[in-house]
């Protein structure tokens, strides 16, 4: 795995970055070929940045 992010900066980036990945999947479906497995896989990357923002929320206490 990667190193650990710590400093803010770089976990504020780390989220920015994730976050415009799943904004640029989000545009490229289609409305009319999505399928329930296009929707997991929204959820999954939802679900991940919510676990990262966790993890760094954590890290601050």
């Amino acid at each position: 795995m990667g190193n650990a992010i710590n400093d803010k900066n770089s976990q504020v980036s780390f989220l920015k970055q994730r976050l415009n990945m799943f904004l640029e999947v989000l545009e490229a479906i289609d409305p009319e070929d999505t399928d329930v497995e296009d929707i997991d896989r929204l959820i999954s990357m939802i679900d991940d940045l919510e676990s990262k923002c966790h993890e760094f929320n954590s890290r601050e206490k």
